[in-house]
């Protein structure tokens, strides 16, 4: 009699260890691997979740010269070389994507989701120096309701306006049209799309008419920017992409082809798309080299313009969620060799 009690415990304890046992990751179709060749210091928020998400300004005159804008989103703006080495900081809690884009008159306009209102979807906009590598705010944009998230901009070929698509946490996708009016930036917001879930990766093709979302637990939406409607066209498969989908980026190649990558976070790889069809080309990983490993990546840039000797022929650019001991940084890679890892041609 006095056994079955410890009996009756050590079955319980069994089973409770069982139900707590770690459930192996789900890893998806095998990945190539590349090593970075730069990174950024550590953000300055340690010990968090902090850096998010990267945009590339490239130099026409000097490439080698670009810059880097990266979010702390638990502090501000950073802005880096090529190099990593950090140029500059903005304090502005909150932050999370960021895109940026060249104005018809020379300056460089940066946006950022703006998460300190959880309840209104934000823009913080700032103005990039690129002589200095100083940022300066240039205001602030009320977009509508939701939790500010992911954000991406076209300059469409026509008139002066910048275009701005919102990917908040609830799925509403808008659109705001970003103008100058007595010298003040204003938006005028309309709702494009909505999708079912969770979204944050943005990137707009302006070529072909097509914004792609990533809906974190579904896979990646192509959404007509002039209608709205939308298709799935890459779903989570525990293949190409697991989730969560995070980061998107295009690199272009002609009128409608190239390349789209995918974070696909829950595996620690990235999905390479060939456009305009969106067929799978393969899988790769940054693994641990002078510069250390990539893993649990939000945001993520690309472009595959010339940036000197260092990233002759592109650049793409990583938050890396982990960096131990340190706190969380950028990591840069060249666009070429991840092609030569994919055994894909230019």
């Amino acid at each position: 009699m006095t056994m079955r009690p410890f009996h009756g415990f050590a079955l319980l304890s069994l089973g409770l260890a069982a139900a707590c046992a770690t459930v192996p990751p789900i890893t998806g179709d095998p990945a190539v691997e590349v090593v970075a060749v730069a990174e950024t210091p550590p953000v300055g928020t340690a010990r968090g979740d902090a850096a998010d998400d990267p945009a590339i300004w490239r130099n026409p005159v000097d490439p080698a010269a670009s810059l880097v804008v990266g979010t702390d989103k638990k502090a501000g703006l950073y802005v880096y070389d090529l190099k990593g080495a950090q140029r500059s900081f903005l304090a502005a809690p909150g932050l999370n994507n960021v895109d940026l884009i060249e104005l018809q008159d020379g300056r460089v306009l940066v946006a950022a989701s703006d998460r300190s209102d959880l309840a209104t979807v934000n823009l913080f906009l700032a103005l990039l120096d690129t002589a200095t590598g100083q940022l300066a705010p240039a205001g602030r944009i009320a977009v509508g309701p939701g939790e500010g998230y992911g954000i991406c901009m076209i300059k469409p070929d026509e008139g002066d306006a910048i275009i701005a698509f919102s990917a908040p946490k609830e799925g509403t996708i808008y659109q705001t049209r970003i103008t100058m009016v007595n010298g003040v930036f204003a938006g005028t917001t309309t709702t494009l799309a909505q999708v079912p879930t969770q979204t944050e990766g943005c990137i707009a093709d302006p070529r072909t008419g097509a914004l792609y979302i990533g809906e974190e637990d579904a896979g990646i939406w192509a959404i007509d920017i002039a209608s709205g409607a939308k298709r799935m066209v890459a779903p989570i498969d525990n293949r190409m992409l697991v989730a969560d989908v995070e980061g998107l980026a295009i690199a272009p190649e002609g009128k409608d082809g190239g390349y789209l990558v995918a974070s696909s976070q829950g595996d620690n790889a990235y999905a390479v798309f060939r456009l305009p069809g969106m067929e799978p080309v393969g899988r790769f990983r940054i693994a641990r080299g002078a510069f250390g490993s990539v893993e649990e990546t939000d945001g993520i840039e690309l472009d595959n313009r010339g940036f000197g000797a260092d990233f002759p022929a592109g650049l793409f650019i990583a938050q890396d969620g982990m960096n131990a001991p340190q706190a969380q940084n950028f990591k840069y890679v060249r666009w070429d060799a991840v092609l030569e890892a994919l055994g894909a041609r230019r």
